[in-house]
């Protein structure tokens, strides 16, 4: 991946972040990109063999084909919405994009930052679920987090509700 854009999409497959995949699909993707799809689990549940195996350093970069098959992600514990799929396929066939996810357990704010030092990105974009101020001081914001902590360019989303 050396010399070539590696631009990452925090997703949890929510409302904002297949928001924020769109946005970057229509705007910052470009032919030839790595796009790198950056998900954080919640800690716990470490039955299952990848969740237990790559618990610390995050899974591998899984790729578009294995994260279109449902036996794959059930392994990590994930379900990838059709929408999302869709989004990605698309994007990987018209600008012959290189779709990768990487899935990390833990505090989303810390794993992300982590995702942009490690892979490395070139860029992130991450949705934002626009929660008020007082639930954004008690719950804290990952994507605000993100921003003021990432080492790379961090663009937010905002979810308009319109989805």
């Amino acid at each position: 991946m050396e010399g070539e854009r590696r631009v990452g999409v925090a997703v949890d497959f929510s409302p904002c972040s297949k928001k924020a995949l769109k946005w970057a699909a229509d705007n910052i993707v470009r032919d030839g990109d790595h796009l790198i799809l950056v998900s954080v689990q919640p800690e716990g549940g470490y039955e299952q063999g990848e969740t237990q195996l790559w618990g610390a350093t995050g899974s591998p970069l899984i790729p578009l084909a294995e994260i279109s098959d449902p036996a794959v992600m059930k392994k990590y514990g994930m379900k990838p919405e059709p929408e999302t799929l869709d989004i990605l396929n698309t994007l990987a066939r018209t600008k012959e994009v290189v779709v990768l996810l990487k899935i990390y357990w833990g505090d989303p704010r810390e794993k992300i930052c982590e995702a942009i030092d490690k892979i490395p990105l070139s860029c992130l974009i991450i949705g934002n679920r626009g929660l008020g101020k007082i639930k954004r001081a008690i719950m804290g914001s990952v994507s605000n987090f993100v921003v003021n902590n990432g080492s790379c360019p961090v663009t937010v989303v905002k979810l308009d509700h319109e989805i």
